[in-house]
């Protein structure tokens, strides 16, 4: 990759410097759809055009994993706008929200997608890509002569379709919105240093080399898939091998056995699906399980890496911060049960959540972050940004977390993740984890999410804490085997109920907000 300073134009060097080889093979349709890197960039080229149109500053997309999502991308960064991929599982009132916050008004998709959710706020001004791309794939003539500029004459190309024209370290590159878990989706404002600084730090760390198959389906409205799955391959010279979601078990493994994807993304609540979907063969060509967004089992681990024979290899990211900022490397760069070492050019310390005082290393504190990938601040948001910058500057993550002495980082929860109950603070993820362990022995399945735990106010002790659970738990069993493992009676719920499931986010979280409804009902 060239030092550019803007990500349209580094994509545009990285692509055709891949002229001739497949940069992206779509497994999900019958066919796979393999483009090159020429094919994609005068595609994208010439899609931009027509975006280029519309006098908005930001575009919203709703498209798949993939080449859809990645020409769509692709096409509005080359026309100079801000993509917004949009996340099309949230609630009406929370979608009619953040369209507002992002003044968005043109919407490029499919008709497909448009069909399959007809609540969805869809823009008067709806760009069908399928459409478009059907108009522009025949102008043979026009992308041959534009393929041969490409190779012979990129600047006059880069002229033509005027992405000389696009400033350079625009504090606007992308908008995503955060997953919205405990509150209202917040817009993450993420400029072209921070996207292009987070992919050369993940190049950086020496794992991931030039023409290794990736498997990207990752949805792109989450910066795991956006970054990891999608800038930061193409970047970078990988292949991404794709399928439409991480719920397609069906195309995704077939994208991983006919592609060869030696690297896997995904969460732990995705990763699991894998164990379940694949047969004896389908993982062998897989080396490296990359995970993030949540906290993944030591089951889940040992199973990746002493069944199938892969390194599994966990990171830590935030949408703030582009989003990687620790990674697990193979041999002394791993660590059981820390989420690696910060990448290069990132500062972490932990600060006291009462006093905001610095502490030593293997403390545990409230992560506070600095480097090139973090953001500046929230679309519109002063004040919510101002909450999350210390004075002197350092972004305050809301995780719990401490740094041994070798380096390596360990996230203890979210602080919102956390019940004071008489005092103390009772971590919800160590209750689970209790309760998960006791109910896999009483026969349940370890497969899925079975439980959650979630905090609701009580006038004696502050707040109390509430199960939820996808079986019937008696409540006078619980307590007694939890004691009987030593758990302290404040962790023990004053509450369980039973639901038909536990809700989670399109990107694999747990959706706090509905827990805490389900549990205040």
């Amino acid at each position: 990759m060239t030092n550019n300073k803007n990500l349209p134009e580094a994509l545009f060097h990285s692509l055709r410097a891949k002229f001739f080889a497949h940069v992206v093979i779509d497994y999900g349709r019958s066919e796979p759809i393999r483009m090159k890197g020429w094919t994609v960039l005068v595609l994208a080229l010439f899609l931009s055009r027509k975006i280029k149109t519309y006098e908005c500053k930001r575009i919203g997309l709703a498209l798949p994993p993939g080449v859809a999502g990645i020409l769509g991308t692709l096409a509005v960064l080359f026309a100079g706008k801000i993509p917004v991929n949009l996340n099309l599982t949230v609630s009406k009132q929370s979608m009619i929200s953040t369209l507002r916050e992002a003044e968005i008004d043109v919407m490029l998709s499919a008709e497909k997608v448009k069909k399959k959710f007809p609540d969805f706020p869809w823009s008067h001004n709806f760009i069908d890509l399928g459409k478009l791309l059907a108009v522009e794939k025949n102008k043979k003539l026009s992308l041959l002569f534009s393929a041969l500029q490409l190779l012979f004459f990129p600047r006059l190309v880069l002229k033509k379709f005027q992405l000389n024209r696009i400033e350079n370290n625009r504090k606007e590159a992308a908008l995503l919105f955060t997953s919205g878990s405990s509150s209202q989706p917040k817009g993450v404002v993420l400029s072209d240093e921070n996207i292009l600084s987070n992919c050369a730090q993940m190049n950086a760390l020496g794992l991931f080399t030039p023409n290794m198959s990736l498997l990207g389906n990752l949805p792109l409205f989450h910066s795991f898939g956006l970054t990891v799955g999608t800038f930061f391959p193409l970047l970078f010279g990988l292949r991404i091998v794709s399928a439409p979601s991480p719920l397609d078990y069906k195309s995704s493994l077939r994208a991983i056995r006919e592609g060869s994807a030696e690297v896997l993304l995904g969460t732990p609540t995705f990763l699991r699906g894998y164990l379940r979907k694949a047969k004896s063969d389908d993982l062998k060509s897989v080396r490296f399980v990359v995970a993030g967004a949540e906290k993944s089992p030591p089951d889940l681990i040992d199973v990746w890496e002493n069944k199938f024979g892969c390194e599994y290899l966990e990171g830590y990211g935030l949408t703030e911060c582009s989003p990687g900022l620790s990674f697990n490397l193979p041999g002394s760069g791993k660590k059981v049960g820390s989420v690696g070492r910060l990448m290069k050019n990132i500062d972490g310390r932990t600060v006291d959540p009462e006093t905001g005082d610095v502490l030593d290393r293997n403390e545990t504190g409230i992560l506070s972050f600095r480097g090139p990938n973090i953001f500046a601040g929230y679309l519109n948001n002063s004040e919510k940004t101002k909450e999350v910058f210390s004075d002197d500057g350092w972004f305050i993550t809301g995780d719990l977390g401490r740094m041994d002495e070798d380096g390596f980082l360990f996230i203890e929860g979210r602080l919102s993740r956390f019940s004071k109950i008489g005092g103390e603070m009772v971590s919800h993820e160590s209750v689970e984890d209790a309760i998960s362990k006791l109910l896999s022995k009483d026969g349940h399945t370890n497969d899925d999410i079975i439980c959650a735990a979630t905090g609701i106010e009580d006038e004696s002790k502050g707040e109390c804490l509430v199960l939820l659970s996808t079986s019937e738990v008696n409540s006078k069993w619980l307590g007694e085997e939890l004691r009987n493992k030593g758990v302290p009676n404040l962790w023990i719920p004053k509450q369980i109920k039973q639901v038909k499931e536990i809700p989670v986010l399109g990107t694999g979280k747990l959706d706090l907000r509905k827990l805490k409804e389900l549990a205040e009902a």
